[in-house]
C-alpha cells in the first residue's frame, strides 16, 4: 500500500533532467548487504509467527474444549487462560517490530510490496487475500494481519468485533484497556493468516535479486510517507487517549514504527551510497545527513513519549509537516541522483 501511495511522489519528485553516466559507475553499489538484512529480519519474522501461531492454536483448543463457552472457559481454565493471552501478546510485540524493521524494502519494493499491503498497511477493501477462518468462514479484502490480530488480542476497536469476552486479566478489580479473552476462531485464523504470508515473504525475498533500480524506487516511494505515519500516530491512543476510535497503533506507538522503518530505509541507502559518492560526494553526504536528522527528529520525540509526555493533536499535526518536509527534501535529492544516472523508478 506503501508503494501505491508513493507513485504520485514519485512522479513529482523525477521532474529532472537525465544525464547518462558510464554503466561502470552503478557497479559500485553494494546491494547484497540490503537482501541480507532482509532475509535477517524476514527469519526473524518467520520464527516468531510461528511462536504466536503456537501459542493461539493452544488457546484455540482450550477454548474447543468447553465447546468456545468464553463464561466456561474463564471460570475453568482461568489460570491457563491468562497465561496464553499475555504470551500471544508479547508473541505479537515481538513479531510487529520485526516487520517494521523491513517495511522500507518490502512496501518499496514493487515484486514485495503486496506483502506489505496484506501483513501490515491495506485496510478492509484495500487488499487483494482471503482469510478462512477455522469454522469455515471466509472474509473476503480483510484489512491487515498485523492490525486485525492486534485488534484481536486488545480489543482497541469500538466494537470489540473479534472479542469474545471482557475480563479482568490481570485480577486488580477493575477491567481495562487490553483486557479482553480473544474470539479464539478468529485469533487462530489471523495467526495462520500471518504465518503463512511471513513464510511466503521469506521465499519471495530469497528469490529476490535487487537491483539498483529497487534501490532508488524504495527510497523515493517510502521516504515522503511521513505525513500518513504521524496521522496515524495523531488518531491513535498514544494521543487522542480514550477518546481514541482508531482501534490500531494502540499497544506499540507508530513513533516507533517510523524509527524502525527509516532504520531499514538508511540500509537501503548505505548499498547505493557508494554510487551515488561516485558522481556527486556532496549530495551522497546531504543525503546521508538527511536520513540520519530525520531518524534522530523521531528517536527525540519516541524518547519523550516514552518518558511520559503526552503530546496533542495539534503538536502532532506540526510535528507531521516538518517531518514530511525533511523527507520530500530528502526524497527529492535521491530522485535527481537517479535521474543523474538513468537509473529508472518504478511506477
Amino acid at each position: 500500500m506503501q508503494f501505491l501511495r508513493g507513485v504520485l511522489a514519485v512522479i513529482v519528485l523525477l521532474g529532472v533532467v537525465a544525464l547518462a553516466v558510464p554503466v561502470k559507475a552503478q557497479a559500485e553499489a553494494e546491494l547484497g548487504a540490503i537482501k541480507t538484512y532482509l532475509l535477517e529480519k524476514a527469519a526473524a519474522l518467520v520464527e516468531g509467527s510461528a511462536i504466536l501461531k503456537a501459542d493461539l492454536d493452544s488457546y484455540y483448543e482450550l477454548a474447543k474444549s468447553v465447546n468456545f463457552d468464553y463464561d466456561a472457559l474463564w471460570s475453568q481454565h482461568k489460570e491457563d487462560v491468562v497465561a496464553l493471552v499475555e504470551k500471544s501478546k508479547s508473541d505479537w510485540m515481538n513479531a510487529s517490530p520485526l516487520y517494521e524493521q523491513m517495511e522500507g524494502i518490502v512496501a518499496g519494493v514493487p515484486s514485495l510490496a503486496n506483502y506489505d499491503v496484506i501483513m501490515d498497511a491495506g485496510g478492509q477493501g484495500e487488499t487483494n487475500y482471503a482469510i478462512t477462518l477455522p469454522d469455515g468462514t471466509v472474509l473476503q479484502n480483510p484489512p491487515n494481519l498485523f492490525g486485525l490480530l492486534e485488534l484481536t488480542l486488545w480489543g482497541g476497536d469500538v466494537d470489540k468485533k473479534y472479542v469474545a469476552k471482557s475480563v479482568d486479566l490481570d485480577g486488580d478489580g477493575a477491567q481495562e484497556f487490553g483486557e479482553e479473552l480473544p474470539d479464539a476462531n478468529a485469533a487462530k485464523g489471523f495467526a495462520d493468516s500471518l504465518d503463512f504470508y511471513a513464510n511466503g515473504l521469506q521465499t519471495d525475498a530469497t528469490a529476490w535479486e535487487p537491483t539498483t533500480s529497487d534501490a532508488f524506487t524504495a527510497l523515493v516511494v517510502m521516504i515522503p510517507t511521513m505525513s500518513e505515519y504521524f496521522e496515524s500516530w495523531k488518531l491513535s491512543r498514544f494521543v487522542a487517549g480514550n477518546e481514541s476510535e482508531q482501534g490500531e497503533f494502540s499497544v506499540i506507538s507508530r513513533l516507533s514504527d517510523i524509527k524502525d522503518i527509516i532504520g531499514s530505509l538508511e540500509v537501503i541507502y548505505t548499498g547505493i551510497s557508494p554510487l551515488v559518492a561516485s558522481v556527486d560526494s556532496a549530495r551522497d553526504e546531504q543525503i546521508n545527513s538527511g536520513l540520519t536528522s530525520l531518524k534522530e527528529y523521531v528517536l527525540d520525540l519516541y524518547q519523550q513519549e516514552q518518558d511520559g509526555k503526552r503530546f496533542t493533536a495539534e503538536e502532532a499535526d506540526l510535528f507531521g509537516s516538518e517531518a514530511q518536509d525533511k523527507a520530500e527534501a530528502i526524497a527529492g535529492q535521491v530522485a535527481q541522483v537517479a535521474a543523474l544516472l538513468n537509473v529508472p523508478i518504478a511506477q
